[in-house]
């Protein structure tokens, strides 16, 4: 910033700082006048040197004009008598030829010894050529002098080729023949020295960076005669051949571009570049260990080229871009051939992570990020999240189809009986076998660091369990319609109840697993993402009780199946006999089976269920009887509930059981009731179960002592009870909505067939 020079009022105020100041006024006048007067004077003797100087410079300038229009004119001279030597000398065209014939004899005498020197020469340069090539991270002591021989030769052999332009073809042919070897030696020296422009790095391991110096002297010298060739060329094409034969430089056009700076860049490129083909198939069967190798030899690359290989190198080279760019691409070859090769899916999770890192590596180095263009992968390496999710559904559907297709293979062929696990219950290890699987892959979700990741993989895993429940459900449909189908046994294969119940056990453990999965993963994810894996593995968790209630289902179908010819025996004549004893004692043999193997949490369900069901069996039976003789009837229903109740006491509680059994006392006090007092059971029995008019008004028709009228007065009295006090069905359903009841044609027909 510039400094503005103090104005005269400024510069006044400096002086005038106080009224006192004012008496000084004519001593500062004074003063001012004085250095006036000698500036004045300095400047007067500048303008005067300058004048003086500016004169001088014009004469010399008008004296260098007339010396130059001098030399002009004398040059003029000299150029007209050499465009016509032989007017101001007779015998000059004799001394030209005498002096063409000497000079031909020098070159000649000259080429004679070149050639006879040109093998010696080859011997001495092949004897280094050998010893250098012995050892390619060696310190190539004779290269330089091997190339600066070489282009001796090669400059005389460049001569000698254009000087034999206009000897005959036999000639020529023998030149050539002569300059074989030498041919043959330029080419080794080639491929020697591309040799080492693709060994570059272990060189410099080896401790040999000067050999890296004496690489690039070479490529430096020999563009600088490519580009005295092409600059003679330039000008050939540009100049009269008169006038460029006139000089001897023009004459040695017979060289070949060698472009030794451009090849020696593309070795180093080829050389990157086979280093991770080399490193590639080394691991091409486990593409996880290349990538985890890379740290190991990468990185320690770059470093070694950026301390020891770039200081060997010009600045215009610009040789660490070149490294740089080179592996960038190089990396990115072999990393779309990982991708390209469908690896398994936790390969391309190690490489999401590792892309991550080598970014932040390539920072740490100080890598400039233009160096590094195009992105790795084309900058789509999310896309190798969902190549990963893809990989993980084809994956596991593969594992779970495999798994499945053997499980339902055994369940259906039923051959062996289910294996035992260390709890003595029945089991398969396709649970653990599943889980394993999937625990793989979301651990693997978990090193990413990703919840998205691990809530899609956690996703597809449930939507995978979800696909094996529904076709659990299926297969054991299947088997149970074939299992109860009018075949003969030996049709069937045996062995149902027991591989229900190893599939139920399956069911809960697997549900156990998902259960511990999803506590494990909670603490490990954000709200966002702990909410969405919940739901997912809670929807699963509900799948496979479904399953497993589906089983325990299958297990009570199968007892019933069983028992049907006992069930239909209910209420009918033969029941007064008593056939509950059959009734239990079937139920005893198949619980016994159910309770050694089943798993302890489900088998309560069981007997839940199975209480259930019988106990709607034989309401469905009685609310369908066509005759009840009475009170034999509710005689046999108090000894069929004391068996009953006796063996369902072997399984639950008695206090839980007085619960479940009284509707059958509510019912049997309906049926004992007299006909001025139904009303009074009914009440007690609506309270709890709701109305159920077609229910209670079957029970007073299958009474043998009521008659018609009776039991129209008993109903009307009982509907005249449900309208005055408004009863309805009760909020939660009874067992009572589970009882079906026939029609009238149903019943005779039912009668007809006992």
């Amino acid at each position: 910033m510039s400094l503005q020079a103090p104005t005269a009022a400024q510069a006044i105020g400096e002086y005038l700082q106080s009224p006192d100041d004012l008496v000084k006024v004519a001593a500062f006048r004074k003063k001012l006048e004085k250095e006036k007067a000698s500036i004045d004077a300095r400047l007067k003797t500048g303008v005067k040197d300058q004048l003086d100087a500016t004169r001088d410079g014009l004469r010399k300038l008008l004296g260098t004009r007339a010396n130059v229009q001098v030399v002009k004119d004398e040059m003029a001279t000299i150029d007209g008598q050499a465009q016509s030597p032989h007017l101001a000398i007779p015998t000059f065209d004799q001394i030209a030829r005498v002096s063409m014939v000497h000079r031909n004899f020098e070159h000649v005498e000259q080429m004679v010894s070149s050639l006879t020197e040109m093998h010696d020469k080859l011997d001495l340069l092949e004897g280094m050529l050998d010893t250098d090539r012995e050892d390619l991270d060696g310190p190539a002591r004779n290269l330089l002098s091997m190339h600066f021989y070489l282009n001796e030769l090669e400059n005389f052999r460049n001569q000698s080729m254009h000087q034999a332009k206009k000897a005959s073809a036999e000639s020529r042919v023998t030149l050539v023949k002569w300059f074989d070897r030498l041919n043959k030696f330029i080419e080794d020296f080639e491929n020697y020295f591309a040799a080492l422009s693709r060994n570059i790095l272990p060189i410099v391991r080896a401790g040999h960076p000067e050999v890296i110096v004496k690489l690039v002297k070479i490529a430096e010298i020999e563009g600088r005669e490519d580009e005295k060739a092409i600059a003679i060329r330039l000008v050939k094409k540009a100049a009269k051949m008169d006038a460029a034969s006139k000089f001897k430089s023009l004459q040695a056009n017979a060289r070949v571009i060698k472009h030794y700076r451009s090849k020696m860049t593309k070795n180093i490129a080829d050389s990157i570049k086979a280093s991770f083909e080399d490193a590639y198939k080394l691991d091409e069967e486990d593409p996880g260990a290349f990538i985890d190798n890379l740290n190991e030899w990468m990185y320690k690359d770059l470093i070694r080229i950026e301390t020891d290989i770039v200081p060997c190198f010009p600045k215009n080279w610009d040789i660490h871009s070149l490294y740089i760019r080179e592996y960038h691409k190089a990396l990115n070859e072999s990393l779309k051939t990982i991708v390209a090769s469908n690896p398994d899916p936790h390969v391309l999770l190690t490489l999401h992570a590792w892309l991550k890192e080598h970014s932040k590596n390539m920072k740490e180095l100080g890598i400039q990020p233009e160096w590094l263009e195009p992105p790795l992968l084309d900058g789509k390496e999310q896309s190798l999240i969902e190549d990963y999710l893809q990989g993980i559904v084809s994956k596991l559907d593969a594992w779970v189809d495999t798994l499945m297709a053997s499980e339902q293979q055994q369940f259906v062929a039923r051959a062996d009986p289910p294996e035992l696990d260390a709890d003595g219950l029945y089991g398969t290890q396709a649970a653990v076998i599943l889980f394993q699987m999937v625990n793989q892959q979301v651990d693997l979700a978990i090193e990413t660091g990703q919840g998205a990741i691990l809530a899609r993989v956690v996703g597809e895993s449930a939507r995978i369990m979800r696909g094996t429940q529904a076709q659990w459900t299926r297969v054991v449909e299947a088997e149970y319609k074939k299992q109860t189908a009018d075949k003969p046994p030996e049709d069937v294969a045996g062995g149902l109840g027991e591989y229900c119940i190893a599939l139920a056990n399956d069911q809960i453990k697997c549900a156990d697993y998902a259960e511990s999965l999803s506590a494990r993963l909670e603490p490990l994810v954000s709200e966002k993402y702990k909410t969405v894996i919940a739901e997912r593995l809670n929807d699963a968790i509900d799948g496979y009780l479904d399953v497993a209630k589906k089983c325990t289902q299958t297990l009570i179908d199968i007892v019933f199946h069983d028992l049907r010819p006992a069930t239909r025996q209910l209420f009918q004549p033969a029941w007064y006999d008593g056939n509950m004893g059959q009734i239990v004692e079937t139920m005893r043999d198949y619980m016994g089976d159910y309770q050694q193997f089943l798993n302890t949490s489900i088998l309560e369900l069981l007997v839940e269920d199975l209480l259930d069901a019988f106990l709607v069996a034989y309401l469905t039976a009685l609310a369908n009887a066509a005759k009840l003789r009475m009170p034999a009837a509710a005689d046999r229903i108090r000894a069929d509930v004391r068996q009953a109740f006796a063996f369902f006491a072997t399984l639950k509680p008695a206090k839980d059981l007085e619960e479940a059994f009284e509707v059958v006392e509510l019912v049997l006090a309906l049926l004992e009731a007299s006909k001025s007092l139904v009303f009074l059971s009914f009440w007690e029995f609506a309270k709890v179960h709701g109305p159920n008019v077609a229910f209670v008004e079957g029970l007073m028709k299958a009474r043998d002592d009521l008659d018609r009228a009776s039991v129209s007065e008993v109903m009307e009295s009982v509907k005249r009870k449900v309208k005055e006090e408004g009863l309805t069905d009760p909020p939660e359903p009874t067992i009572m909505k589970k009882i079906a009841i026939q029609g009238t044609f149903a019943r005779f027909l039912r009668t007809a067939a006992t």
